[in-house]
Formats: structure tokens, sequence, C-alpha cells
């Protein structure tokens, strides 16, 4: 089968607008939008492919990028690899240099374009933070708000309200004050038996909910912001794929005190794993700051966890 590696880029000026180029109407998919990008050149490194497509599409010299997200797609003669990259800082004035018409678009605007179905996890990674803090459990709410208050100044805005001490009744109505204290600050999270009400807000299965819903037939409702579940191995990431997540947190990477028998993904077995899906993955497990960078560098979307991004914390969640 000839396989074919293609790079792309989620380009954001210093505004944080991220760019898009139309297809011409006669390509394949013609007139959807894209992130730009082009395919790799034998024996080429994948950072050079990238800097090269982008000088020559947009006339801009690539001076800071990462790794964001993997896509693997097989069709009957041919296997595609969508290899993306941040691309956060760059020298020159984008301009469509074949032609092609571009556009720099806030990242909350990136649903009201049509792209490419293959693109619909870029467009889910591009939109989602490093960073996705799941709350202690805690007894004390002003303890809650205070920790909530830190986050955001140190720039998390992904948080899960996780609080496994209440009741379904008691966390629906901490989740209501909460989520309406800080609003949209935060792209909320919320656990529970049934997809949240609260505008906006995202639900948090388990990967209990999860086999359940997959048995059910169960599919994401167009009403839910967005759709994310706990998984463990390659039988969950299937069953998460299969209901449509927008992204999954993947635990236990490394060791941790609060699953001390937990046997422990590792970084190796990890990247395996991540390299089987189409989505966003956040890796949990022993997780902090310091991880940030090695997570990045195994495909995955970032980091999630409890101490390790709660103020204070240590590095072992």
């Amino acid at each position: 089968m000839r396989r074919v590696h293609v790079m792309a880029a989620v380009i954001r000026d210093p505004a944080g607008r991220i760019l898009i180029a139309r297809r011409p109407d006669h390509a394949h998919q013609g007139g959807l939008w894209e992130f730009p990008g082009g395919k790799l050149e034998p024996g080429e490194a994948r950072e050079a492919g990238l800097a090269r497509e982008l000088h020559e599409e947009l006339g801009i010299t690539v001076t800071q990028a990462r790794p964001l997200i993997d896509i693997h797609h097989d069709y009957p003669d041919k296997s595609i690899r969508l290899d993306v990259w941040t691309v956060d800082a760059f020298d020159g004035e984008a301009h469509g240099a074949e032609g092609q018409p571009i556009r720099w678009v806030r990242q909350e605007e990136l649903d009201d374009y049509r792209f490419p179905q293959a693109n619909a996890p870029i467009v889910s990674a591009a939109r989602l933070p490093t960073r996705y803090l799941v709350t202690p459990d805690l007894a004390d709410t002003d303890e809650l708000y205070a920790g909530l208050r830190a986050a955001y100044a140190a720039g998390i805005r992904l948080v899960q309200l996780r609080q496994t001490q209440l009741d379904t009744e008691a966390y629906a109505s901490l989740a209501e004050q909460v989520t309406e204290h800080f609003g949209s600050g935060f792209i909320w999270m919320l656990k529970g038996d049934h997809p949240p009400h609260q505008p906006g807000a995202g639900w948090h299965v388990t990967g209990r909910q999860l086999a359940e819903l997959a048995r059910t037939g169960w599919r994401r409702e167009e009403r839910l912001a967005w759709l994310a579940a706990s998984c463990h191995d390659d039988r969950e990431l299937a069953l998460a794929a299969q209901i449509g997540v927008d992204f999954v947190t993947l635990s236990p990477v490394l060791p941790t005190r609060s699953h001390p028998g937990a046997a422990a993904l590792g970084w190796e077995r990890g990247a395996e794993l991540i390299r089987g899906v189409n989505m966003p993955v956040y890796l949990l497990g022993g997780m902090s700051e310091a991880h940030l960078s090695q997570a990045f560098d195994v495909g995955a979307q970032g980091i999630a966890g409890i101490s390790g991004l709660w103020a204070g914390g240590s590095d072992r969640s």
C-alpha cells in the first residue's frame, strides 16, 4: 500500500487567531477550508518539511513549532498520515502565495467553517488547551473556589469538576454554583450519569460509563459542547472513538500515590496507544508541568492531573 506523509499546521498569530486556507474549487473536496501544509518529501525531516511547505504556500519562515496531533487514515489504494504541528511564531506576513484564499479566525469560530471530515480532530485539538485540571475532592467550597482562581491565574482553562465525595444531588447543585460563578472563564467538564444541562459544559464519562454507552449504541448529542472519556487501554480507546468523543484521558502513565496498585503504562506504551487513535489525548497519572514537552513528543494533546496541576500540588497525582 502506498503511504503518504502530509504535514499540516495550526498557525497562530500574536492575538491567538488561527490561519485557515480554502481548497481550490477544482481540487478534491474543493471549496472546503483546511489547515495549510503539504506532502513530506522522501528523506525529509518532519520539521524541515513543515517549514518548507509553509514558506512555499504562505511566504512565512517558521521560528517556533511543536507536534500537535497525528491522524492516520487507510484507503483502498493508500495510507495517509496527517502530521499536524502547532506554529506559535514565524517571520514574514502570511499570504496565499499560490493564489489560495486565507483567513485569520478566532479558535471559537472554527466551527463556523466547513473542513474535510478528516480535519475534525484537528479542529478539536486547535480549540483545546494543553493542560486539563481535575479538581481534588474538597469538603471546603471556599478552598475549591480559591484553587480555581489560582488555576485561572496560572493559565489553566480546561477543568473537570470531580468531587467524588458528593452524592448526585449535591454534585449537581455545586456544579450549578461553580459554573455560574466562573462562567466562560473555563471549559467545564462535568461528571454524572447523564449529560449536563449547563450551556457550554462538557461531559466526561468513566470507563464503566463508556462501555455502557457503546453497548447501547449511544452517540453524542449535538447540544453537548464537549464529550470526553477516561481510557486505560486500546479497547476503551476504540469505544471512545465509536461513540464520537472529542478527547480522552489516558492513564496511568506513571505510578501514582492515589492508585498504588495500578500498573503504569509508561511513555513507550502511551505513545503506542496514542498512535492508534485519531483524537486528542491527555496523559494522566503522575503528570506535572515538567512532563508537558515529553507529552507533546509522544503525540499527546497535553497533560491532565489533580495534584500535579492544583495550586501547591506535587508531581504525583
